[in-house]
């Protein structure tokens, strides 16, 4: 019973971090079509992969911040920076070996690590700006 409320809680706090999610799932495992004009843009892929997980990583910061009114540092980490980092890793390995038309690689999962560190640095960045620290006023 706790399992279900807490499930229940987690997509009415955070609805789009979890559409994202299934976004990002759907878009890994379907194929998708070629498009010719990418081609011409070097890593374009990776660029992709890059801006989708640090998207993702952004709008669980946003969602996390309008859902609490003080912030873990464990949590935000745990849930906005390793969950899609995990996340990314287990999709790379789904790509490899449950897929026929996809394929796992470690420049992906680079990417989109890369693209998750980013925002989580954004994330603090941004937070320190609005949020001053303990003992000075604004």
């Amino acid at each position: 019973m706790i399992t279900y409320k807490m499930e229940r809680n987690h997509l009415r706090k955070y609805p789009l971090s979890v559409f994202t999610a299934c976004v990002i799932v759907c878009l890994s495992l379907f194929p998708i079509p070629e498009i010719p004009q990418a081609e011409n843009v070097p890593f374009m892929d990776k660029w992709t992969h890059m801006v989708m997980y640090g998207g993702f990583c952004l709008v669980i910061w946003f969602e996390y911040l309008r859902t609490h009114k003080t912030v873990s540092a464990r949590r935000i980490t745990g849930y906005g920076y390793l969950c899609p980092v995990i996340m990314s890793g287990l999709l790379e390995l789904m790509q490899e070996y449950l897929t026929d038309c996809r394929s796992g690689e470690w420049l992906d999962l680079l990417a989109n690590t890369t693209g998750a560190t980013l925002a989580y640095l954004a994330g603090w960045t941004v937070l320190r700006k609005i949020v001053p620290p303990k003992g000075k006023n604004r």
